[in-house]
């Protein structure tokens, strides 16, 4: 104990230089934690985003970029797939069942999602999770709109409201469809995918809204929201489409038969594996994040020993005191590895706590810019593990001043020289 509170009044004394480094080392395992976290929960968030779905079919681009639109809403697509198109392929006798996606629209930043029934039936998530109501029902009339959790929780709705969707991606006056308002239906459970970020109505409403809108642009001749109702609303495109097969020893085959498609240039993507391969592009910034974050964290112990190294001469009287009053040579190296323990560890909890408020800040980001939704956990065996080495490399790197000052303190005796 007297060791003790001799180590905490000589760090105490040289305060500065030591939180200085304290705070370096804090940084870096802040900054390790937070990319351990976002890692492991990201590529959890990425695999349970879609399953049970054998094929993601849409116009001839490249796999990623269908990925992306399809799935986590991000992007658009080049072309469209043509309506006779999705109902030939549906009519395969390998398939068993499809769900049309038409995406394009938006509400106050969300991305609207037109779709059928069959999307509250087939879709699964995390494994083969059903997707559920918290609230309501999926969609009836031509106007309902079903709501995912992040969408209601932001924008505070409720059953029964009124929201008006907005053309394209970007919500102004005049891209808005402000005569034929939807009234909300349902509103989904959570589930940790881009359907939280997502605004659902039938495929009948998205070209309800569009009935008097040429080229991108709202016609002089309006239709109203009830005479939309009496008109012949079948979709002429969709964006892209999931499909489920009778056997899925045909998958691979049916995705040849799909890319080879001679009506229009289709693409069919098996979504488990373009999802590893998008992955795996994440994870080589993944991997220099942590190389960087390992040498953050090598530069603040680096800094702790630089600053117990100029401290020595300083200190020359101090030891030789102590080895006067009989301090043993152990006690001279305890003495700087205790020091070195203090501030590591303050390092440590600093940068255990830095990661919590990181992971706060950015739980919302991710889940609003990119579908991805991470929880705030408690530190897993390699987390402590990172921290754990942390702490024995931070007494290592003290051995070295702790080693020398036990030499001079011999050599110095009382006699500080100058």
């Amino acid at each position: 104990m007297k060791l003790l509170k001799i180590a905490f009044k000589s760090a105490a004394n040289r305060k500065t230089g030591l939180i200085l480094a304290s705070v370096s080392i804090a940084l870096s395992i802040m900054l390790l934690l937070v990319v351990d976290t976002i890692r492991k929960q990201g590529k959890s968030s990425f695999v349970n985003t879609i399953s049970q779905t054998d094929l993601v079919v849409g116009a001839r681009s490249g796999p990623l970029n269908l990925l992306m639109y399809s799935v986590f809403r991000i992007g658009n697509a080049t072309n469209n797939v043509s309506w006779k198109s999705y109902q030939e392929i549906a009519a395969f006798p390998e398939t068993d069942w499809t769900v049309p996606l038409s995406l394009g629209d938006s509400h106050k930043g969300f991305r609207v999602l037109g779709t059928n029934q069959d999307y509250f039936k087939y879709y699964r998530f995390a494994g083969g999770k059903n997707l559920a109501f918290a609230k309501g029902k999926q969609f009836d009339d031509l106007y309902d709109a079903v709501l995912g959790s992040e969408v209601a929780k932001k924008l505070s709705y409720k059953l029964g409201d009124k929201i008006t969707l907005a053309h394209g991606l970007t919500s102004t006056k005049f891209a808005e469809h402000g005569d034929k308002p939807f009234r909300v239906s349902g509103i989904l459970e959570r589930t940790g995918t881009p359907v939280d970020q997502t605004v659902h109505v039938s495929l009948q409403a998205i070209e309800a809204i569009h009935v008097d809108w040429l080229s991108g642009s709202p016609s002089p001749i309006k239709i109203s929201a009830e005479k939309a109702r009496e008109m012949k609303l079948n979709p002429k495109t969709i964006t892209a489409f999931m499909l489920g097969l009778k056997n899925r020893t045909a998958t691979f085959r049916m995705q040849r038969k799909i890319n080879q498609y001679r009506a229009e240039p289709l693409l069919a993507i098996l979504p488990g594996s373009t999802l590893a391969i998008l992955w795996n592009t994440l994870g080589n910034f993944e991997k220099i994040l942590v190389a960087i974050a390992f040498l953050v964290l090598l530069s603040g112990l680096l800094g702790m020993l630089t600053t117990l190294l100029s401290t020595l001469n300083e200190r020359r009287r101090e030891m030789a005191i102590l080895r006067t009053v009989g301090a043993h040579a152990w006690h001279i190296i305890a003495l700087f590895l205790l020091e070195a323990f203090m501030v590591v560890l303050g390092g440590c909890i600093l940068g255990l706590i830095a990661s919590y408020v990181v992971q706060l800040v950015a739980q919302p980001l991710l889940v609003q810019l990119y579908g991805i939704h991470i929880d705030i956990m408690f530190p897993d065996a390699e987390q402590w593990a990172i921290i754990g080495g942390a702490l024995l490399l931070g007494l290592f790197f003290s051995l070295l001043p702790g080693l020398i000052a036990y030499r001079r303190s011999l050599q110095d005796g009382l006699v500080l020289k100058v």
